[in-house]
């Protein structure tokens, strides 16, 4: 206990701060000046000429396996990763669904993924049928199962989708949130999502009661035949997600999901909906709106939601409903995000998440939405409140959000182009300003928006916290400048100099080795030629 009131008291005397899961932008959305979808993801999967089929693959895996890109697997029925065992992915390899048979990849609690493509090689998993004849819930889809909490009274529960409970293969659930399924780097799914029976399918991507230590970056589903993410309670955090053109929802929380999700965008065909009502942002708390905990508490920052209508004269399909519908005493978040194109904007559905809006449980701030003429709406029949006006509590000073007439009026530079879309935001958008993070529950950064730049005023973070082998530092600077980092033990000795070099006015992002660490508290020391600052640093190598 003494050495941890030590470094708590050497933190403050610093005047600094536990860093957060989320980078520090200026921009509102998924994007500034750098496309991260390009080299990686594809917008035309269905013409995508993809290998042969040589390895099929069935029935379980019970011991560590490898999947080579040498080889083209066909998922052939419902595939389980169980007994502990880990499947590991190399990167560039493709797997195909069967579509007669429904094939499903699953890695059950205690299992691992370890699926890491590159940009260059990303890891495609993809239906088995014919180039030009690919659609819509060709196969199951990738389902992750983790030991995380989840809040049904039981404490674990069955995933959906016909998925084989007789073994408890398709349990999820515990008392882990920080638990580690693995980890998807540079990994598309297309073609996934079946619908066995109304409200029990399976999705893109399924992750039930995944936990913390589970990596999840850079993923793109496409054509889902259901939601193209859902997250069942939980606590995986995950960056740079992609959905596009899904059927049903894009990013469906429920049971207790309490992870971060930052750089995600999302892109819908206009004709193709949901007969359960197709929205971006779907949240529940569970089922039944209970008050079951853990809550649906998960924070959504810098997202990118393209709806269905470009503008006034484009028709849609009528069972798109909402970009973000907040119901079911969820206490879901959003900020520093875009919302466009969909017939409601915000619907606070329900006295419950009302009640968590007045509580601050339910926060919205940041937020740009465009072309809605019910840009914030309520459920006057489920209200306990039918005085209160969700358009003044949206337009608050103090959430800083805004609503736009028009679509276009985000000035982004091609967002509803289905073949090459480009969501980057042009020279004068107002996506380019009316950022914040600091909001405590984004780690309290600095507001970049409102930072000094008299002198050269550094905003910083470092991912992951604590760190293995690697760290990621992110550094902004207002002007260019010779930049020395150490790293400082818990006593302010240096014990390693990681760069001396120029770096440029902006953003900059280094890659910090910490191997030759041992595990414990240190310092980052940014050294720039009129200011310092330092930065926390935990290691851990178990």
């Amino acid at each position: 206990m003494k050495k941890a009131i030590t470094l708590l008291a050497i933190l403050a005397s610093l005047g600094l701060k536990a860093q957060s899961f989320f980078t520090p932008t200026n921009y509102v959305g998924a994007f500034g000046t750098t496309d991260w979808t390009s080299g990686w993801a594809n917008w035309t999967p269905k013409n995508t000429a993809y290998g042969a089929t040589t390895t099929n693959v069935s029935g379980d895996i019970t011991s560590n396996t490898t999947w080579t890109k040498d080889k083209v697997y066909l998922l052939t029925g419902f595939v389980y990763v169980k007994n502990g065992a880990t499947l590991t992915i190399e990167a560039g390899t493709v797997i195909r669904g069967d579509k007669s048979t429904k094939g499903t990849l699953i890695i059950t609690r205690g299992s691992k993924i370890m699926a890491e493509g590159t940009s260059a090689s990303p890891i495609v998993f993809t239906s088995n049928q014919d180039t030009g004849s690919r659609n819509y819930g060709d196969w199951g889809g990738l389902v992750v199962l983790g030991k995380g909490k989840i809040n049904p009274t039981a404490g674990t529960a069955a995933v959906e989708g016909g998925v084989d409970n007789a073994n408890g293969d398709g349990q999820y659930g515990g008392t882990d949130n920080a638990d580690n399924s693995g980890s998807l780097k540079f990994v598309r799914i297309e073609f996934p999502g079946i619908a066995f029976m109304p409200n029990s399918e399976i999705n893109g991507l399924t992750l039930g009661a995944v936990g913390s230590g589970t990596t999840l970056e850079h993923i793109q589903v496409s054509y889902s035949g259901d939601d193209s993410y859902e997250w069942f309670g939980g606590a995986a955090n995950a960056k740079w997600l992609i959905a596009f053109k899904g059927w049903d929802d894009d990013f469906d929380t429920d049971f207790g999901f309490s992870g971060n999700v930052q750089f995600g965008v999302s892109l819908r065909d206009s004709a193709v909906a949901d007969q359960s009502g197709s929205n971006a942002f779907e949240s529940d708390n569970d089922g039944t709106g209970s008050d079951n905990s853990p809550f649906s508490s998960a924070l959504f920052c810098n997202m990118t939601v393209i709806g269905p209508k470009v503008d006034a004269t484009n028709s849609i399909n009528t069972l798109y409903k909402r970009g973000a519908h907040i119901r079911r005493n969820t206490r879901v978040s959003i900020y520093n995000s875009i919302i466009t194109g969909f017939p409601v904007g915000l619907l606070v559905d329900g006295a419950k998440v009302l009640a968590n809006l007045k509580n601050n449980d339910f926060q919205f701030e940041n937020n740009i939405i465009a072309g809605i003429s019910k840009y914030a709406d309520t459920v006057s029949t489920f209200n306990a409140d039918a005085t209160f006006d969700v358009k003044a509590w949206f337009n608050d000073a103090k959430r800083s959000n805004r609503n736009l007439t028009n679509s276009a009026d985000v000035n982004l530079v091609d967002p509803f182009n289905y073949t090459a879309p480009n969501f980057l935001p042009k020279t004068g958008s107002p996506a380019l300003s009316g950022y914040s993070f600091m909001n405590t529950r984004l780690g309290g950064q600095f507001n970049l928006g409102t930072s000094s730049v008299v002198e050269n005023a550094i905003e910083m973070n470092a991912f992951p916290v604590p760190a293995n082998d690697q760290v990621t530092l992110n550094i902004e600077l207002a002007k260019a400048s010779v930049t020395t980092i150490n790293i400082l033990n818990i006593q302010g000795q240096v014990v390693a100099v990681v760069a001396n070099k120029l770096l440029n006015a902006g953003l900059n992002q280094l890659e910090i080795n910490t191997q030759n660490l041992s595990s414990g508290h240190y310092f980052l020391q940014i050294n720039t030629n009129d200011s310092q600052k330092n930065l926390p640093l935990i290691v851990s190598h178990n």
